[in-house]
């Protein structure tokens, strides 16, 4: 049976009541007071005081301090006013009883109250936090593309510069080619004049056989020579030959790579991009570009450079609730698992990979090695050898020159003969 605490002493003021109450040698702390509006409870057994108070009191604000073998509480009223006496007179069972009923009531309403406005605001400092982290991110990203543009427009003038000076030296390479060529048909006409000036005599019948003499091999040969110098065309101009060549997507030769299945590898990734689903409910504070799995893909790709595994996880978790359909979001999230030792997850998402991954061709073979290699893995570290080295030589038979996954398989090689072996 509880023993009840008789023994108080109390004051007020027009806005306040001050109530001491001593605890005879026990220890008490804050889990042992209950206070409402209108009852007040301190249970430390075998000590009991109850006290159903005269007028209702602000309990947000109302303080109690643990000291000296005392409890001294600071009871603000809701109405000032001077109290007749510290407890309701003339109460009885049923009526205390009620009031204890709705006192439990109204802490318990009000401490599911204080539990959903504590979730709202961890929710909205989440959501805070998260805005403020993209437009770093934002920020950061402008100022790159700003440093892209400045450098592309620095290289552009340089260029064009470049492209005029080459324009002023063909011309004039061109105009000298133009004098020089003139300054020597000078002189050879000079010297066809003297010639001509040379064979023509008064008489008419001596030039007569004169000019039946210019007729020959010799002068046909000057005149013939001068026409053929003035109808020589001007030297070409420098131009630059464009060669176009048919596009492939593959790295491949057409007569090496195996068309229908590329075909459908490219339908399949095609497919993939125009499936997402935006009908989540987290994506409704977001931005449009923030609603794009690439862009969530580059995020958790950063996140998992600077080693936030978890906040990259995270990132490639909404990327994939936004397209299941994208292979390249499992590995690299089975990438994140391996990191954080989460190696089951590790190896669902490497075998969601390889399953995406199909028809194996030459744009997937990068990414199917890496899936293999990273099953590989998880199982190795969970002492799964035999099925950790199918997945390393299933990844040599992609990349048979590749010398750090042979060794690795050979490694796991010896491990499991030294398991044979001891056991």
């Amino acid at each position: 049976m509880p023993v009840w605490l008789r023994e108080h002493s109390w004051r007020q003021s027009l806005t306040a009541v001050y109530l001491s109450l001593p605890l005879r040698g026990a220890r008490a702390t804050a889990a042992n007071i209950f206070c409402s509006e209108q009852y007040l409870k301190v249970s430390i057994p075998p000590f009991l005081f109850e006290a159903v108070l005269y007028a209702p009191i602000d309990d947000t604000n109302s303080t109690a301090k643990i000291g000296n073998g005392n409890i001294f509480f600071t009871l603000y009223k809701k109405e000032p006013a001077m109290w007749d006496s510290l407890t309701l007179a003339n109460a009885d069972k049923e009526k205390l009883q009620h009031l204890r009923e709705n006192a439990v009531l109204e802490a318990q309403e009000k401490a599911k109250e204080e539990t959903k406005a504590k979730k709202v605001t961890k929710q909205e400092n989440k959501k805070y936090a998260l805005e403020a982290t993209m437009k770093l991110e934002e920020a950061e990203r402008k100022r790159i593309e700003d440093l892209k543009e400045k450098e592309r427009q620095k290289v552009t003038k340089e260029l064009e510069l470049w492209k005029n000076q080459q324009k002023d030296g063909d011309k004039y390479k061109s105009i000298q080619a133009k004098e020089e060529l003139h300054q020597e048909k000078e002189p050879l006409k000079e010297r066809q004049n003297e010639k001509l000036n040379k064979t023509r005599i008064p008489n008419e019948g001596s030039s007569k056989t004169r000019l039946k003499s210019t007729r020959g091999r010799g002068s046909c040969s000057i005149f013939s020579q001068d026409l053929r110098e003035e109808q020589l065309p001007a030297p070409r101009a420098a131009a630059t030959i464009k060669v176009n060549f048919t596009p492939r997507v593959f790295p491949t030769a057409l007569r090496e790579s195996r068309v229908a299945e590329e075909e459908e590898w490219l339908h399949k990734q095609a497919e993939a991009r125009r499936i997402i689903n935006s009908d989540l409910s987290e994506l409704e504070d977001l931005k449009e570009e923030e609603k794009n799995p690439d862009w969530l893909k580059d995020k958790g790709n950063k996140m998992f450079a600077m080693g936030d595994y978890l906040g990259a996880v995270n990132a490639y978790n909404l990327a994939v609730r936004l397209n299941n359909k994208l292979p390249l979001l499992y590995l690299n999230r089975a990438a994140c698992h391996l990191k954080l030792r989460n190696l089951h997850k590790a190896i669902e998402d490497s075998s969601k990979a390889l399953e995406l991954l199909t028809p194996p061709v030459p744009d997937n073979e990068n990414a199917r090695v890496k899936a293999h290699v990273r099953r590989g893995t998880a199982f190795c570290q969970l002492e799964l050898y035999t099925e950790g080295l199918q997945d390393y030589e299933a990844a040599l038979k992609i990349d048979p020159k590749n010398k750090i996954i042979e060794k690795d398989a050979e490694k796991i090689r010896q491990l499991i003969q030294g398991t044979m072996q001891s056991s």
